[in-house]
């Protein structure tokens, strides 16, 4: 196989001093592993094996993203939901796949939508 994972997944967002302090505190990635406002980027752990996420400084012609899906894993996506609600964000109601997944979609300052996955009640362990 010639990829090995994903090492990055990028977001462009129109004001980095507001999307660190979004990510890493609102969303709780902590502090990020590259902080690179100089050069337009900014890059966060996300706690998984899956890669970083990492915010870009947006060009003239941005628009939210609303195309492509960051899915950020959570052990509980009721419970996600209902924290990110109460530190203010955005967030749609979750929806379940029986026996698969239950999901949201959740937004930052910016309109970008991102999404958060857990188990479906019935697959929990």
């Amino acid at each position: 196989m010639l990829f090995k994972g994903i090492n990055v997944v990028s977001i462009e967002v129109p004001d980095l001093a507001a999307a660190r302090a979004f990510y890493g505190e609102t969303l709780g990635l902590g502090a990020p592993v590259y902080d690179l406002p100089e050069a337009g980027w900014i890059e966060f752990p996300t706690g998984g094996p899956g890669g970083n996420l990492a915010l870009a400084r947006a060009g003239e012609d941005w628009r939210p993203s609303t195309a492509t899906t960051i899915v950020l894993d959570v052990a509980d996506c009721d419970a996600a939901c209902a924290s990110l609600r109460a530190r203010g964000v955005r967030c749609d109601d979750p929806r379940v796949c029986p026996g698969y997944v239950t999901f949201c979609d959740f937004y930052d300052p910016f309109g970008n939508r991102l999404q958060m996955c857990g188990p479906a009640p019935d697959a929990r362990a």
